[in-house]
């Protein structure tokens, strides 16, 4: 016979259905705690940077790498072949206008002047000889023609004779055609002499022209040569401070060669090259931002080559502040030619979290925590990242590199 279940006993079962209940319940919280703790990773706030969104202006802009350049440098060349025989100033050093930078030896150009020289006293001699020769021909035929008036006026008096004793019947229809025969080939004679003479008088002067021609350009040779050789003494047109100059000393060269470069360091301009994918976005009057260490300098591209060398293209911007004190010659700056300019819009510190994209998850921070949205951005310069949606200005946002934590809804900030 079954008996009766005693009421500590009862109790007793209760109870450790109740722990074992218990115990269970406090197992699934510790669970989900510690789920949740891997849902929700730490990081440390001094491994990171953050920034805080602003309103400001954003300009999209193309990077080219950028030298510092004199805005004004004179290349001086070799006026003619020669040696260099003396070099006067000093790289570096300050010159004026006509102040001799490098001698040239003179010799072979002098001697070279003194053979066209003694050409054109030649042609001078020529150009006499030939006037006296063609004054002689023009002479020859002058007497010539003079002879054949003369003999002409007798032709006309012997045919005049002729037809008057003709009429008073002393002579003969024969002799009278006779006479106007001769006449008339007097005359014809006498017309060919006469054009014989323009004829000479023309050929004189296309002769005098010729040898006119020669001397002139004879005469530009060696006012030519002249100059140069007065130009042997190297010297520079602006006042300036000489940057390079050839300094060996007996070495040849030829017309043309450079020899120095006199260039104006008050005022800088700027080369810079950028890759060729980007040459259909320059322009003249493109506005660029010229940073030299901390120092940013407005400017605007004013020449783009249209040559493309070795996958890059060169252009050259003016300064608004060609003489500011940073500006130093072959110093190197960045460049960023502005292609684009948006006013009074949320931006945020660019950094290695912007991955160029349109729409991108960031890291909110906010009390204590870091929680991933989804932000819609917009143009992008060196400095900045336009915002277009997803962030208000004021808020912080984590612009370190978060790629290990794309799938992580949330992260503690950690001191």
């Amino acid at each position: 016979m079954d008996r009766a279940i005693s009421t500590a006993t009862q109790n007793s079962r209760q109870r450790r259905k109740w722990l074992v209940g218990t115990s269970v319940v406090l197992l699934l919280v510790a669970g989900l705690l510690a789920f949740r703790t891997v849902l929700k990773p730490s990081i440390s706030r001094n491994s990171i940077l953050t920034a805080t969104t602003e309103t400001g202006d954003v300009e999209a802009s193309l990077t080219a790498a950028g030298l510092i350049i004199p805005a004004y440098e004179a290349v001086i060349t070799s006026p003619i072949q020669s040696t260099i025989r003396q070099v006067s100033v000093a790289v570096g050093s300050k010159v004026q206008p006509g102040q001799t930078i490098l001698e040239l030896d003179k010799e072979l150009t002098t001697s070279g002047l003194a053979k066209l020289q003694d050409e054109q006293q030649q042609n001078r001699i020529k150009n006499a000889q030939l006037q006296l020769t063609l004054e002689k021909a023009l002479n020859d035929l002058r007497s010539q023609e003079q002879v054949q008036q003369v003999k002409v006026r007798s032709l006309q008096s012997a045919l005049r004779d002729e037809q008057y004793l003709l009429k008073i019947g002393g002579g003969t229809s024969e002799s009278v055609r006779q006479a106007e025969l001769n006449l008339k080939v007097a005359q014809l004679e006498l017309k060919r002499l006469g054009e014989q003479i323009r004829n000479q008088r023309a050929a004189n002067a296309a002769d005098v022209r010729e040898l006119g021609f020669t001397m002139q350009i004879q005469d530009r040779n060696i006012a030519e040569l002249a100059g140069k050789l007065a130009q042997a003494n190297i010297s520079s047109q602006q006042p300036g401070v000489l940057t390079w100059v050839n300094e060996n000393l007996g070495t040849t060269v030829q017309a043309g060669d450079p020899l120095a470069r006199v260039a104006d360091l008050s005022r800088f301009r700027v080369r810079a090259t950028i890759s060729d994918a980007y040459a259909d976005a320059l322009h003249l009057g493109d506005p660029v931002l010229i940073r030299i260490n901390d120092t940013d300098l407005r400017g605007t591209i004013n020449t783009v080559s249209p040559a493309v060398d070795k996958g890059v293209v060169t252009f050259y911007a003016t300064l608004t502040q060609d003489h500011h004190p940073a500006l130093r010659s072959n110093l190197r700056a960045d460049v960023f030619v502005v292609t684009k300019a948006h006013h009074n819009v949320v931006r945020v510190k660019n950094g290695p979290f912007y991955q160029g994209g349109k729409e991108q998850p960031v890291f909110v921070v906010s009390n204590g925590k870091a929680t991933r949205r989804t932000v819609q951005f917009g143009d992008s310069n060196f400095d900045f990242v336009e915002v277009t949606g997803g962030l208000r200005a004021g808020e912080e946002i984590i612009i370190s590199d978060t790629k290990d934590y794309l799938d992580t809804p949330e992260l503690t900030l950690s001191n």
